[in-house]
């Protein structure tokens, strides 16, 4: 495992982040494991060198914060050893003030979410998208307090458009409070749009990006297929992923999988290892539900893809419109 700064901060997290979103209740999602199927996945990853975990809270409603709290409290023998990140913004309640980066719901919701992790501080604070009706004043201000008072180590954000990111940043540097140091962007090689402004913009202002649904929720790892087939639970029942990806991307899948043919590797491990080799790229986060997948993503990291290589892959890209904001 190589380990490398988080965007112009100290912290160093692993190339590979672990998805929690994967493990909390089944009663949630289907494909969710519970603690115990949970154990031996993450066990493995942290025997790889695995140290960089990212939940939310509406993650199975707070249970996926629940069980990420014990695993790591059984896994490492120090707080000091992992890196752990949560986010804030989703209804986590039917009230009016149970979702969105008010002061209110984030005050309320960075005690929450210790309180089910079992910890006193989380290492990065993520807004888990932008929020049109509160003012960006008032939650740079409110997360500028969450840091203050030793609640969470950095602060970062997600999906939404550079012009937004850009603003909230100018926000907290005007009034001398927290800015954001990492992104958490929709990005893989059948959904490059971020490449347009997002990227550019965190590479120029020295911002980690972690992307999620680096392998397209399974498109890149063979878990649909042109004509509707799906391989897995999960595929079977993501309306998220209809919405998101199209036949025509299956074009990139036809090139990556010639690929990895060619290299004697699974597919998902070159998706990989494409991902990882973009300049802004810190660590994609990676959800892991059987055995395995987590040693072909951490065997990404090793992958030394060509440039020729990487134009194959990229050359049957189909522009999007903005997705998953």
């Amino acid at each position: 495992m190589d380990y490398v700064r988080l965007g112009g901060t100290g912290l160093k997290v692993s190339r590979i982040c672990l998805g929690m979103m994967s493990y909390g209740s089944s009663a949630w999602r289907d494909w969710v494991l519970e603690y115990d199927a949970a154990l031996p996945l993450v066990r493995r990853a942290v025997e790889l060198g695995v140290t960089f975990f990212d939940t939310a809270d509406m993650y199975s409603l707070g249970a996926s914060e629940e069980v990420t709290g014990r695993l790591l409290r059984a896994l490492f023998a120090r707080r000091e050893d992992y890196v752990l990140a949560t986010k804030v913004y989703h209804p986590m309640g039917d009230g009016p003030n149970d979702r969105g980066l008010s002061r209110k719901h984030i005050m309320a919701s960075i005690d929450d979410s210790l309180r089910r992790l079992g910890t006193d501080h989380v290492d990065l604070y993520q807004i888990h998208r932008w929020d049109p009706d509160t003012p960006i004043e008032e939650t740079m201000s409110a997360l500028h307090d969450v840091v203050r008072a030793g609640k969470a180590r950095y602060l970062g954000a997600s999906s939404m458009y550079a012009w937004q990111f850009a603003k909230a940043q100018q926000v907290a540097r005007e009034h001398g409070w927290t800015p954001f140091v990492s992104m958490q962007p929709h990005y893989n090689l059948v959904y490059r749009e971020e490449e347009r402004e997002m990227l550019p913009l965190c590479l120029d202002q020295g911002v980690g990006v972690i992307p999620w649904s680096p392998l397209a929720r399974g498109v890149l790892a063979g878990t649909r297929a042109r004509g509707g087939a799906r391989h897995t639970t999960r595929a079977r029942s993501d309306t998220l992923a209809d919405a998101l990806y199209a036949e025509s991307d299956f074009a990139v899948v036809d090139a990556l999988t010639a690929v990895a043919a060619r290299r004697g590797l699974p597919p998902a491990q070159v998706a990989l290892a494409w991902l990882l080799r973009r300049p802004a790229v810190t660590a994609p986060i990676v959800g892991v539900t059987k055995s395995g997948q987590i040693d072909d993503a951490v065997a990404a990291v090793g992958v030394d893809l060509t440039d020729e290589e990487c134009a194959e892959l990229e050359a049957p890209y189909v522009p999007h419109p903005v997705l998953g904001h």
